[in-house]
């Protein structure tokens, strides 16, 4: 499997959203829902293209589906923008 382009996937501001969401506390996706203009299914949509590229990680809780940010997915972003600052 190969892992997304993480700067893809930011370049969505609904993703953006919700990987801000996701900073703030772990969520599911009909709480991350009630925040956008968009459907339950595309906020879906979204959050397996965060999942892809590892900037989110889901757990369950009985048949719940709880997103969360995956800091170690952000390592390669951090990477590329660290070398600007140096």
């Amino acid at each position: 499997m190969t892992i997304a382009d993480p700067f893809d996937a930011i370049a969505d501001p609904n993703r953006r959203y919700l990987l801000e969401e996701l900073r703030r506390a772990p969520k599911t996706v009909n709480e991350l829902a009630e925040g956008l203009p968009i459907s339950r299914p595309a906020v879906s949509q979204h959050l397996k293209a965060l999942l892809d590229c590892n900037l989110v990680s889901v757990s369950t809780s009985g048949t719940r589906r709880i997103y969360a940010i995956h800091r170690p997915g952000f390592d390669r972003l951090n990477l590329w923008l660290d070398q600007f600052w140096s």
